[in-house]
């Protein structure tokens, strides 16, 4: 089996090195909370007091990290640890010019290098049904692919370098977008005295089909498992949903490209983040939908 450095021990990096560990390989980890470095032990995972320690020894490094600095402050030190041939795999959600320097940084100290942010939650990571879009070379993503398959369900190659970063970000653009016009289209329903579950019944079925309405569904009732039937209890807290569509903003801008209703979708989720609600699911956002809307 693999020995692997797991950097960042969070809510995602937790279940997923210990998902690493259940499969059998060995997984030094490092995080700079002690709480979160005592839960991974716990799992399993070998508890390394620093990064150093941590990357002795490995053939595989992973990062899972907040943003795109902290992301280039781990790789700029462990660029400096590891020997040349290390393969370094970046599953953090982070802005693409980051992710570009990161490969940059790799293929200049002669490690293969990927980047891989996911998408499934905190449940995915858990039950290691994550899906993968995995950026970089491809016999680079070759080598990788059975280590990504015992935390992921869906592995999916989208290119080369970075090019996994911004299948993310387009992707949860696609959803941000979708779960405000989803929402709008309920609270027009309760104006217009249709019923939840009416609206449910129809748009389920017909054009208005998406993902955001059958399976994370924002009124409660009509989808059970929504965190809409638990308060909004997160799920996908909209700090990380506002942080995606900023990162969609920020690419857009670099590339040349309108995105106008990404735009006003980054906007409306950052008044909603501001008047408190960045710990609630991103569903919720259909409660600032029903404060903004005329009586």
């Amino acid at each position: 089996m693999t020995s692997i450095a797991f950097i960042g021990l969070g809510h995602m990096g937790g279940p997923m090195a210990a998902n690493l560990v259940k499969a059998g390989h060995t997984v030094r980890g490092c995080d700079l909370v002690d709480e979160l470095l005592a839960e991974a032990a716990a799992r399993g995972v070998t508890a390394c007091g620093s990064m150093e320690e941590a990357l002795q020894g490995c053939d595989v490094v992973i990062t899972m990290l907040p943003a795109g600095k902290h992301v280039m402050a781990v790789w700029t030190e462990l660029v400096s640890f590891v020997p040349s041939g290390t393969l370094l795999i970046d599953c953090s959600t982070i802005d693409i010019e980051s992710s570009r320097n990161a490969h940059e940084m790799a293929k200049e100290k002669g490690c293969p290098s990927l980047d891989a942010p996911v998408s499934g939650g905190t449940t995915g990571a858990q039950a290691g049904t994550l899906t993968f879009m995995v950026g970089g070379e491809a016999e680079t993503y070759a080598k990788a692919e059975a280590i990504l398959q015992t935390m992921g369900k869906r592995i999916v190659h989208c290119g080369g370098a970075s090019m996994g970063q911004a299948a993310k970000i387009c992707n949860n653009m696609i959803l941000g977008i979708s779960m405000i016009a989803v929402s709008e289209a309920f609270v027009l329903a309760e104006k217009l005295g249709l019923s939840q579950q009416s609206l449910f019944d129809v748009a389920s079925v017909s054009s208005g089909q998406c993902w955001s309405l059958t399976t994370y569904c924002p009124v409660p009732g009509p989808v059970p498992s929504s965190p809409a039937n638990q308060d909004y209890q997160p799920g996908f807290a909209t700090a990380l949903m506002l942080k995606d569509l900023l990162l969609s903003q920020d690419a857009a801008k670099m590339a040349g490209a309108q995105t106008p209703l990404g735009h006003e979708a980054a906007a409306l989720y950052q008044r909603f983040s501001d008047a408190g609600a960045g710990a609630k699911d991103f569903s919720a956002i259909i409660q600032t939908l029903r404060k903004e809307t005329p009586e």
